[in-house]
């Protein structure tokens, strides 16, 4: 029998501050990192070094880290997918598309995990769905054909290899749903982000990319990426998982609507990305449409598939 965890009314208020501003910030702070490191290299840097520490935590508390070998392989697999493709390369994407940008059109997941529910598992979608589906593409359309977006260049390839990512999650997020993973959720993360550091190191080592000491990053660098590795990848995450376990998942669902707005208001205020009127309406029209499709019904696989997002 799982003991029921207390609540505690300011560590509930803490959690929610984590993954409203923590993960809505992790935009911002992956573009400072990337202007000036190798977008693989920079994935498995923090992936890997996040790992390990999660895995000293746990060990820690007591907590045991051995797992089956049919669970080595599905956490690879879903380290790989997860982080690997589905958030290394939106990093490597982000050298050519506004953190903001970015933001907004991967708050469109739920939208590209329902059409996979639909193609693959045969999920009939609602009508509420299909009307936050189709005010989703409509909502994506105006956001990426602004012509200040298009004129960026390589801004096109940016948005395809984003949306290849989304696909990536998506499936990854229907393939954890079944598969045999550890069933702590710390020790499944520690391990997840182990073979996503792996995989992404042996593709900036194929792709040449140029390895540096951290002694020799900008100062602003390093301070993203103890950021990113302790907030983003550890606080942010066991907030989240805290919270599914002492609030409604739809409470918790809200992140969806509230890390883009955060990403949007941080990257023009700190790296001067345009905020346009379209991109203002665009975001409406594809939040709303998320709102819809994010039903009391689809909030199981919502927050099955982001336990693992946006580390």
């Amino acid at each position: 029998m799982t003991p029921t965890v207390p609540k505690n009314s300011l560590l509930i208020i803490l959690a929610f501050i984590a993954i409203y501003v923590i993960w809505g910030s992790t935009y911002l702070l992956n573009k400072i990192a990337v202007s000036s490191l190798d977008p693989f290299m920079l994935g498995c840097c923090r992936f890997i070094t996040s790992g390990l520490l999660i895995f000293i935590i746990a060990k820690s508390l007591g907590i045991s880290i051995g797992i089956t070998k049919r669970q080595l392989l599905n956490t690879a697999i879903a380290g790989f997918f997860f982080l690997s493709f589905g958030n290394g390369v939106v990093v490597w994407a982000l050298r050519y598309v506004d953190s903001s940008f970015a933001a907004l059109e991967i708050s469109s997941q739920p939208l590209v995990v329902l059409i996979l529910m639909r193609i693959f598992q045969g999920k009939k979608i609602s009508p509420m769905s299909l009307l936050g589906v189709c005010l989703g593409f409509l909502g994506i359309y105006l956001l990426v054909s602004q012509k200040s977006v298009l004129s960026q260049e390589n801004s096109v390839i940016g948005m395809l290899m984003i949306l290849c990512c989304m696909i990536s999650w998506a499936s990854a997020s229907l393939f954890v749903g079944k598969a045999d993973l550890p069933k702590n959720f710390f020790v499944n993360t520690g391990y997840q982000m182990i073979f996503g550091g792996f995989f992404l190191g042996i593709a900036s080592i194929a792709l040449g990319e140029q390895w540096s000491s951290p002694l020799h990053w900008t100062s602003e660098v390093q301070l993203s990426m103890i950021l990113l590795i302790i907030f983003g990848s550890i606080v942010a995450f066991t907030s989240f998982n805290y919270l599914l376990k002492v609030v409604s998942p739809e409470k918790v669902a809200t992140n969806t609507y509230v890390n883009p707005i955060i990403a949007l208001l941080l990257g023009w205020y700190f790296l001067d990305e345009t905020i346009t009127l379209q991109s203002i309406i665009a975001s409406v029209i594809l939040l709303t449409g998320v709102y819809f499709i994010n039903s009391k019904k689809k909030l199981v696989l919502l927050s099955r598939f982001k336990t693992s997002k946006r580390f």
